[in-house]
């Protein structure tokens, strides 16, 4: 086992795996991730558990599948009833901390931290409510999640900067103190909208300069029918001119660079305090974000774009300026964790999906590994599942045909093999069936969400419960 160590765990909200510079973009800056690459492991195949904010939370927090904790959307918030891996370091001595978005139930839970800094939670404790009519999809209910694009400056923006501050402070702090290894888990917003980001980031990447969208239905580009039902809920693209479009990209863009800005402050830190030697750092987020791809904005499907996440993990016992191309999900993060604290899992932990990344770091490729992803929430017709072996990715939508991708040789997602490969997608389909049964599951979810939506009297009375958008900056209204 390795030593046990401290561990910095910043997690970013909405960051599009594709869109860093050591993830081979040629236009966004990212100079401090890049860095922790170099002196790190990134990983090439890492997964969200579920494209969206809270489910996949509570995937990290439990190490457990959507299925089974049935935290499965955005008002169904992580409320501490089932074991997460702070509780676990907090029963051994460990002191566990997290300052920024946590985007739980809210700070009276008992989550598994020792203390929540400016934390971020779901308003109220109720979430999106709305989220949850799906049986049936209504018609059409445009989104507003890009009602502000381009140069500013955001309360999310304000927070972030607050964020990193604090996260100063706490390791200026803890290089003081004596005791077992500690984890900090610092949240950050950006690069989630608004997309709204100050002058001198949005000023780096002028519209004419930025790169061709990416399978434009203006173009020609026809979605599959699974996500054209869920963009005509949305109806975020449609809405929205040439010059937005490119805004957008451009702010989104700028704030990949201001949080790696904020990172970059904080990292600094680490090393200035003298925790350098003695702290893992892991950076990832919690989801992507399509960022205009196939017409498509925010997170929500199984394309890389959504379901990917940036995952880089550097520090003591971690391989060097590497690159992990084996599969793993945000479900390893407990066993990560737990490991990294120099602690062997107890029966109930050996018994979880996840494989700490420290180990799979140091390991050679594993072309069996499995990651898996699942959506049930806003604007989805039918639960979508994901299954990532290999180079191989089947996207399985309950009553509508499957989706199959080989990323080895289309790693742009521009060519669907399903029909041509029928074998792969039986044996894909067959390793899904292991995991769950995804009819069963729909079902669950469906029940489990009408449920919640009579509680709160009904569909409609729903659409005007709780947030209508992102989850505000706590004590403020967003702007």
């Amino acid at each position: 086992m390795n030593e046990g160590r401290n561990l910095l765990f910043i997690m970013s909200d909405e960051h599009n795996p594709k869109m860093l510079g050591c993830y081979g973009h040629d236009t966004v800056r990212t100079p401090n991730l890049d860095r922790l690459a170099e002196r790190g492991t990134r990983f090439t195949a890492a997964y969200t558990n579920s494209p969206i904010c809270i489910p996949a939370r509570a995937a990290f927090a439990t190490g457990r599948h959507v299925h089974e904790t049935r935290y499965w959307d955005n008002a169904h918030p992580y409320d501490g009833a089932i074991p997460s891996w702070g509780h676990r370091l907090q029963h051994e001595g460990h002191r566990v901390e997290a300052i920024g978005k946590l985007h739980y139930r809210g700070a009276d839970i008992d989550s598994g931290f020792d203390r929540e800094i400016e934390a971020m939670h779901v308003m109220d404790g109720i979430g999106q409510v709305w989220g949850s009519v799906r049986d049936p999809l209504p018609p059409s209910r445009p989104a507003k999640m890009l009602n502000r694009i381009g140069p500013g400056e955001s309360n999310y923006n304000r927070y972030d900067r607050l964020i990193a501050d604090r996260a100063k402070v706490w390791l200026a702090e803890a290089a003081k103190r004596n005791e077992k290894p500690w984890v900090l888990f610092v949240g950050f917003v950006a690069p989630h909208f608004p997309l709204v980001v100050p002058e001198n980031y949005y000023g780096l990447y002028p519209l004419d300069r930025l790169p061709e969208r990416k399978l434009d239905p203006a173009e020609g580009y026809v979605r599959h029918p699974w996500l054209q039902r869920m963009d005509d809920f949305q109806q975020v693209d449609r809405n929205l001119s040439a010059e937005e479009r490119l805004k957008a990209v451009a702010a989104y863009f700028g704030l990949c660079t201001y949080v790696d800005t904020l990172i970059g402050e904080v990292l600094e830190t680490l090393e200035t305090v003298g925790l350098g030697d003695t702290t893992r750092v892991v950076y990832t987020s919690d989801h992507g974000d399509n960022v205009g791809a196939r017409g498509l904005w925010g997170k929500s499907n199984m394309y890389e774009e959504s379901a990917g996440i940036p995952l880089i993990l550097a520090g003591p016992d971690t391989p060097a300026g590497a690159v992990c191309d084996t599969p793993v999900s945000l479900l390893d993060a407990y066993p990560t964790i737990i490991r990294g604290a120099g602690l062997a899992p107890n029966e109930e932990e050996a018994a979880l999906p996840g494989r700490s990344w420290l180990e799979t770091a140091a390991s050679p490729y594993d072309p069996g590994r499995v990651a898996f992803g699942e959506y049930h929430a806003v604007a989805s017709p039918s639960a979508a599942f994901m299954v990532r072996r290999g180079s191989r990715k089947l996207i399985y939508y309950v009553g509508y045909e499957p989706e199959l991708f080989d990323l080895a040789d289309d790693p742009e997602e521009t060519v669907d093999r399903a029909a041509s490969d029928p074998a792969c997608v039986s044996e894909y389909e067959a390793i899904l069936r292991g995991i769950c049964d995804p009819e069963r599951i729909d079902r669950t979810a469906k029940d489990d969400q009408n449920a919640l939506t009579d509680r709160y009297g009904g569909p409609e009375a729903a659409f005007r419960t709780g947030t209508p958008g992102a989850t505000p900056v706590p004590g403020q209204a967003l702007e």
